[in-house]
């Protein structure tokens, strides 16, 4: 039995839950989100919990899906009530993003700056000029957006420059100079 799956996820009060078949629509003070679910995975409410149940516990793809549709369905009921937010921060000389509207500009030592639509449902803000914090609802499409905007220019080794999750560490690299320095080869 999966014990991610057989866990009850509480509904607070203030959020209304409709299951349609397999779609599971969440509303909340913060918005609403839609899921379809597996067609082996069934969702149903109890007393003010939503049970995940599968169709055969005993194998093991319906086990995997049993965990991953709990946790899915969790993040919705998280998401509507608490909401969930990413923090980047780009580092370099020069780096800096700006954000108006919809539209985040990213300068990242290219020629040209970087803009990026942020999707719906997605704001960001930044303080300081580099640090950039995202929010929204929705984990998955938060989590999407982060990557996105990581990948114009991910963290290099050597001196760390680049766009890095708050509290990511680099490994760091040493370089040619400090190799031939003393770093390798001295007996």
């Amino acid at each position: 039995m999966s014990r991610i799956g057989k866990k009850p996820i509480l509904i607070p009060s203030g959020v209304v839950v409709v299951i349609e078949g397999k779609t599971v629509r969440v509303k909340g003070p913060k918005g609403e989100l839609t899921r379809v679910v597996h067609p082996h995975v069934t969702v149903r409410e109890e007393t003010g919990n939503l049970i995940v149940t599968v169709d055969s516990p005993d194998d093991g793809d319906d086990r995997a899906l049993w965990g991953l549709t709990r946790r899915l369905v969790a993040n919705m009921v998280d998401g509507v009530t608490k909401g969930y937010a990413k923090k980047l921060e780009l580092v370099g000389v020069g780096y800096r993003a700006a954000v108006s509207g919809q539209k985040l500009t990213l300068n990242l030592g290219f020629s040209h700056p970087v803009d990026f639509l942020l999707p719906t449902g997605i704001t960001a803000s930044v303080d300081k000029n580099t640090f950039l914090t995202i929010i929204g609802i929705d984990k998955e499409l938060l989590g999407n957006v982060a990557a996105r905007i990581r990948s114009f220019r991910k963290p290099e080794p050597y001196k760390g420059k680049g766009i890095k999750y708050e509290g990511e560490v680099i490994r760091r690299k040493l370089g040619k100079a400090a190799k031939a320095a003393g770093g390798a080869g001295a007996a």
